[in-house]
């Protein structure tokens, strides 16, 4: 029901000024019919689930597993919580709800969404090549969990003993494991060197008694699933690096064929497929995950983990500011803010969607996965420590190390390897492939929002799509396509998300307005806003954490960034210059994505003499994508500047013929004008 506020005589739709009636409630109700589409031209999700779960899919993925329970093991443990919560407080959710309401506001994607602020319409176009080069390599590492899953279908896993086809001379099954002196050395007729404390015959390494000083040559005792890792699957004993790249290895070709198939058979038919898809992707993770869990709390040394986990806080990690700037990063980065995808995921819901709700579920979901999924990674390193006679600290690595090495060693010692590494393999290709849809979600939608004429051939433009990053892939399935994933990883989303960001907060806090924006929110979602608080009230918090919080934030972890930099680097290997100067590249064309657009459009405002201003101020396609929605912002814009319908072939809408020319075309028939006066 709509209240009108004055109507002057003549006036047509566009003139009224509307507000919401008090009993005007605009959360999803059970009434919605979900059977159709509401905006039919985009399509939208087939109900609420879809977009929640797709949400905590894409929030949701590998560095839950494996980069969280090391930044909670490297600054101290259980007291890591306290900036990890405050982070997540002051700066993940406000990106996370900014984002969500955007996209959903117009029903369109990160490039064509910025109305509000022309002048920041290349962030769209950051985001966007941010999504692109991250989903490239991301689906490589699916390639590789798809790899280790099909080597799992055996009796004797691969990687459960050293094998001269692939194995380093210094791999576990080499190294006699009685040689802990150097008088035990020489007492069975070796050569023991001091310097190096390790044990020869002849120049055959067999055993090493001191750890510390081979360590300072680079000897080490390696894992069998190290060498596995290295040797078999990507072949980087085959490299000198990355201006070696190699020969293509036709099983990771068709590892990263498939994961494309696979990605490109769920987006066909767009959100609606992918919607069903992440019923499964997004929920089975979890069922492994307790099963794991469950698993994990049966082993020998568990305990050991456990401890080490939150049992040994360290609460003078707290004064280090490299703490503080990694529990930034890993809320910025697990939540997936400023990438594109959450604009491009929320696009597609209803008008009158919760997005207050779904940001809260989904941002505090994230988080206590995380948690959640240190209890099952430090149970596993706790049985890997005691088994090698060691520490949870000298086990406990980041990133590849943890979900390619040190996992699949300790299922080798499990009883029913097999089982354990599937379920593990299937668990690492569902994290992925939710994260995956979304990044190639975002590229999509872009290309329908800016060319809509594609919409009609979807499954064209998603197959072109996949075919392309697909080819584009194909060096990482080379001898060296580790020490190139590794670039990707390390420039593609970086401290150029953090600049994202920060043009977020300016456009829409600064620049368009947040209590503009508080009203646009608020015929979203009506007066219903955190449980115990109605949205008028509550939405100051968000205006305080976008006006000041958020930015300052943003600003710290990225001066951080700047003053602590390191060049990229894998294990031993520096990269070359020009290596680094690739991954630079990398970083600058978002950055140039955000600005190139920015001077182009005020070089075109000043050769035609038109207004600069008008670039810093709504369009008039500015708002909901459909006319219905529109009228509900005439309860604060200026019924006789704003256009409810701009896309109409009548023209004007606002002229004062008393004909009301066009109003089939705004949805807003002249009986239902009628009505409402």
């Amino acid at each position: 029901m709509y209240v009108v506020n004055s109507v002057d005589e003549g006036a047509t739709p566009a003139d009224v000024h509307v507000v919401a009636s008090p009993h005007d409630h605009h959360d999803d109700d059970f009434t919605t019919d979900f059977s159709k589409d509401e905006n039919e031209d985009r399509g939208n999700w087939s109900g609420r689930l879809d977009f929640l779960l797709a949400c905590l899919g894409y929030a949701v993925g590998l560095g839950n597993v494996w980069r969280f329970p090391y930044l909670c093991y490297k600054s101290g443990g259980a007291v890591f919580f306290i900036p990890y919560v405050i982070m997540l407080v002051f700066v993940g959710m406000p990106i996370f709800f900014l984002e969500l309401s955007l996209g959903q506001f117009t029903s369109s994607g990160p490039l064509t969404c910025w109305g509000c602020v022309p002048i920041f319409k290349g962030i769209g176009v950051g985001m966007m090549f941010v999504s692109g080069m991250v989903a490239i390599y991301y689906n490589m590492i699916i390639a590789w969990s798809l790899f280790y899953l099909f080597a799992s279908f055996t009796t004797n896993l691969p990687w459960e003993h050293c094998d001269k086809e692939w194995a380093s001379p210094t791999c576990e099954d080499y190294i006699w494991e009685n040689i802990t002196s150097s008088d035990s050395c020489i007492s069975q007729s070796f050569f023991a060197n001091l310097t190096t404390g390790v044990c020869y015959n002849g120049s055959e390494i067999i055993g090493i008694f001191n750890s510390t000083d081979a360590e300072s040559f680079n000897i080490k005792k390696r894992l069998a699933t190290e060498d596995y890792l290295e040797g078999r699957v990507w072949g980087l004993s085959e490299s000198d690096g990355i201006g070696d790249l190699g020969a293509l290895h036709w099983e990771l070709v068709l590892c990263l064929l498939l994961a494309w198939i696979l990605v490109v058979a769920a987006l066909i038919q767009g959100v609606k497929s992918s919607g069903k898809v992440v019923y499964f992707t997004a929920l089975f993770p979890y069922v492994v995950l307790i099963i794991l869990l469950i698993r994990g709390l049966t082993l020998q040394g568990f305990e050991k983990g456990i401890d080490f986990y939150i049992l040994q806080p360290n609460m003078t990690k707290l004064k280090e500011s490299q703490v503080w700037k990694d529990a930034a990063v890993q809320i910025f980065f697990s939540l997936s803010d400023s990438w594109g995808g959450l604009i491009a995921l929320s696009s597609y819901n209803r008008f009158h969607n919760h997005a207050l709700r779904d940001s809260l579920i989904v941002s505090l979901g994230n988080c206590i996965t995380s948690f959640f999924a240190g209890f099952v990674i430090f149970s596993f390193l706790g049985f890997l420590a005691e088994r090698l006679g060691s520490t949870v600290d000298k086990v406990a690595t980041d990133g590849i190390g943890l979900a390619f090495t040190v996992y699949p060693d300790a299922v080798t010692r499990m009883p029913v390897p097999t089982l354990w590494a599937i379920l593990f393999f299937l668990m690492l290709i569902t994290l992925g492939m939710d994260s995956e849809f979304a990044l190639m979600e975002t590229v999509t939608t872009c290309v329908f929002d800016q060319f809509p004429q594609t919409r009609k051939k979807k499954w064209a433009v998603i197959m072109v799509l996949g075919a392309l990053f697909f080819l584009l892939g194909l060096p990482l399935c080379t001898d060296g396509g580790a020490y190139m994933l590794q670039i990707m990883d390390h420039y593609a989303a970086a401290w150029n998300v953090l600049i994202i960001a920060l043009c977020e907060c300016i456009a829409i806090a600064y620049i368009y307005g947040f209590m503009r924006f508080r009203e646009d929110i608020g015929i979203m979602i009506g007066n219903c806003g955190c449980p115990c608080l109605p949205w008028k009230i509550c939405s100051y918090w968000w205006g305080v954490c976008w006006y000041f919080f958020t930015p300052v934030g943003v600003i710290f972890v990225l001066i951080y960034s700047w003053v602590d930099y390191k060049e990229v680097t894998y294990n031993e290997y520096i990269y070359p210059a020009w290596g680094a100067a690739l991954g630079w590249l990398m970083t600058f064309l978002v950055i140039l994505g955000i600005f190139l657009p920015m001077f182009f459009m005020l070089g075109q405002k000043l050769y035609r003499r038109e207004p600069v201003a008008d670039l810093f101020r709504p369009n008039k396609y500015w708002g909901p994508a459909m006319p219905k929605h529109r009228r509900l912002m005439g309860r604060y814009l200026d019924p006789g500047t704003f256009e409810i319908d701009p896309w109409g072939e009548s023209g004007d809408l606002r002229q004062r013929t008393g004909e009301h020319i066009g109003m089939e075309n705004s949805g807003f028939s002249q009986e239902k004008y009628t009505e409402t006066l």
